[in-house]
């Protein structure tokens, strides 16, 4: 089953937004130009951010409507192809490939490595000194030298 451009549309626009596919972000239509391979020296991120604003109806709207999104499609078109009757190009290109995706993300730490920075036993030289055996604080003990002034000095009175 071959997914329509409104499918297509309707899945980068809910990336990040569950719940909206009636709208797409410039954000999320700069993903989806970039991941289906669309971009390249005539077409950047620069080019592709002014033909979302031209796309959009006013500087109030931030986000593009199906009927805008087509509309950008064929200014896409011309930007790349120097031809809006290119569109269709333009629509293979998006037809291929799956939907967005979420490669070059930060993934949960599988390695356990925040233990080490959270447990004092490991801890060495000055920060070693800030905490006792039991892995409390010492407090302003632990972090400045504080000297006892009990008399350690000939003549010293309290």
């Amino acid at each position: 089953m071959s997914k329509t451009i409104k499918e297509v549309f309707q899945e980068y626009a809910c990336f990040g937004r569950p719940g909206k596919t009636s709208d797409i972000t410039s954000k999320n239509f700069a993903k989806m130009i970039k991941e289906k391979g669309l971009m390249d020296k005539k077409l950047n991120s620069t080019e592709i951010d002014m033909i979302f604003t031209k796309a959009k109806a006013g500087p109030g709207n931030k986000v593009l409507t199906f009927a805008q999104f087509e509309n950008a499609l064929s200014m896409v078109a011309k930007s790349k192809y120097g031809n809006e009757a290119e569109v269709e190009k333009v629509k293979s290109k998006i037809l291929e490939g799956s939907g967005p995706s979420t490669a070059g993300t930060t993934g949960v730490s599988k390695t356990g490595g925040v233990t080490k920075l959270t447990d004092s036993s490991h801890y060495t030289g000055s920060h070693k000194e800030r905490f006792g055996k039991d892995g409390k604080g010492k407090g302003i003990e632990g972090r400045k030298d504080v000297h006892a002034d009990d008399g350690y000095v000939q003549g010293f009175k309290k």
